[in-house]
């Protein structure tokens, strides 16, 4: 299992993304929502979607569910 965050700040594309706490990123994320520990960045961020209506995955941490 991972541990995951979204990005409280929006990409200047819009989304919200997804990163598992060990992503290189994360110092770099100002503010996040902590979402738990997931088997599947897939459920990650169905998770993530509560919060935010736009929301993609990382393309370091989580590839698979990267999507833009």
């Amino acid at each position: 299992m991972d541990y995951f965050v979204v990005n409280d700040n929006a990409q200047p594309t819009g989304e919200h993304e997804v990163h598992k706490r060990t992503c290189i990123y994360f110092n770099k994320i100002k503010s996040y929502t902590e979402l738990g520990y997931f088997f599947s960045c897939k459920t990650a961020v169905i998770e993530a979607k509560k919060k935010y209506n736009n929301v993609d995955g990382c393309k370091e941490c989580v590839p698979a569910c990267h999507n833009r």
